[in-house]
């Protein structure tokens, strides 16, 4: 499914790209750092926008310097998979933004940009003339995109912020998982977690601000928070709370599965691996598991026999069910659950899931050929179009499309000496 389309856009030019590339024809400048909104427009690429990332002059996005994360140390092969993560598929411009030369650089970019991704705190966006103002007076139809910790009002709106704090402590995550009996809270579960997911949401605003911008001719301003994004991730606990009065709490430390239902918990195999079972309308699966466990006999078992049965004697269900688990390692529990009825799935490291069957059959892990010649793989976006996967190209080394973007903006080779002079442009 490779065919292309054609069909007009509002900057007046035709879209002739492939079908699973929707935004291809689409200009983004991103003045953003880190995860959050660098993620968001790692997205817009995968989609097919051209995003043109906007790097200090001197230091780069201070992602280029974070090699190792969550202790996992890398071998110097040129490859840094937390800059690749967020910023795949772009072209990089190293801007002196405090210089008025460079300034004039961006708003050449900003006059022929569809979106403008930021994730600067409002201060510094005020003093580099990067606000919302700044931008649409250059290009009224834009769409101004930016990411915050907690948004744009109310008494914290100036303060800046990271996943680990606002999405993942503040917003409930790690209470959600923690049993008071461990004494400290958990940390998210991977590096960039609320980050990622926090773009990626950005990525959908922006899609239907274009949208709305077919429609309507008109520009708009698009916002996310770590905050917000947060909450509506957890968004189901916090509905529950509010109509309760009472929060979300986590299982006991030692419990595995849910209150009143074995058949949704985890449970450990002879190998000390974890299979977690899902079954939560035990009705239609209860009878077929208990044969895949190799205890058909309880079917017959007054305490288990009808669902509100087994529901009255979880815990005793949930013991039997440990036990035979436990008695066989998971390759067998594999083959003996792969055609059963019910749900469940092996609790797999970031590992395993990078080679899962299922992820790489359906074209969610792709090949990268990088800078300097090796070859890597990256994870792509979520979202297909027509069935077809996502290509990914590499993300751009420091600065390295400045020259090309300069040129491509009208300036001559005179100029853009004097620009590096001036100290604006890397």
């Amino acid at each position: 499914m490779s065919h292309t389309v054609a069909l007009t856009i509002s900057r007046g030019c035709r879209y002739v790209g492939p079908v699973n590339k929707p935004l291809a024809g689409i200009r983004v400048v991103e003045v953003a750092q880190f995860v959050f909104v660098p993620s968001c427009g790692a997205v817009l690429a995968d989609w097919g926008a051209e995003v043109v990332k906007v790097e200090h002059a001197e230091r780069g996005d201070p992602q280029r310097g974070m090699r190792g994360l969550g202790g996992n140390a890398l071998p110097d092969i040129g490859v840094n998979p937390g800059l690749e993560h967020a910023n795949r598929g772009k072209r990089s411009i190293g801007l002196a933004l405090d210089k008025p030369e460079a300034l004039d650089v961006l708003y050449r970019l900003v006059a022929d940009a569809d979106v403008f991704l930021t994730n600067y705190l409002p201060g510094p966006r005020r003093r580099l003339k990067i606000d919302i103002a700044d931008i649409q007076a250059v290009n009224p139809k834009i769409v101004y995109a930016r990411g915050s910790n907690t948004g744009p009002r109310g008494s914290e709106s100036e303060r800046g912020g990271y996943d680990l704090g606002t999405f993942w402590a503040r917003c409930g995550g790690a209470r959600g998982v923690t049993p008071p009996e461990l004494g400290a809270a958990l940390f998210q579960p991977a590096p960039a977690y609320g980050d990622t997911i926090s773009g990626t949401m950005l990525a959908g605003g922006v899609a239907a601000a274009l949208l709305a911008r077919e429609r309507t001719g008109e520009g708009s301003v698009v916002d996310i928070s770590l905050l917000s994004a947060g909450a509506w991730t957890l968004g189901m606990a916090v509905d529950l709370s509010l109509a309760s009065g009472a929060p979300w709490r986590p299982l006991p430390l030692g419990r595995n599965t849910a209150p009143g239902n074995p058949l949704v918990g985890s449970y450990r195999t002879a190998d000390d691996r974890h299979i977690q079972l899902v079954m939560t309308t035990p009705t239609a699966y209860r009878e077929d598991f208990f044969v895949r466990l190799g205890r058909e006999d309880l079917n017959a078992d007054a305490r288990f026999a009808t669902v509100e049965a087994l529901m009255a004697n979880s815990d005793d269900a949930a013991a039997i069910i440990a036990t035979e688990i436990a008695s066989r390692p998971l390759a067998f529990w594999a083959e003996r659950f792969a055609t059963m009825r019910g749900q469940w799935a092996i609790v797999q490291d970031s590992l395993e899931l990078g080679h899962d069957h299922e992820l790489r059959a359906n074209g969610h892990v792709v090949p990268v050929a990088g800078s300097s010649g090796v070859e890597y793989e990256l994870v792509t976006s979520p979202v297909q179009f027509d069935e077809s996967p996502i290509s990914l190209e590499r993300a751009p080394t420091f600065a390295e499309q400045t020259d090309e973007i300069l040129r491509s903006l009208g300036f001559d080779d005179d100029e853009l000496i004097a620009l590096k002079i001036a100290g604006a442009v890397t």
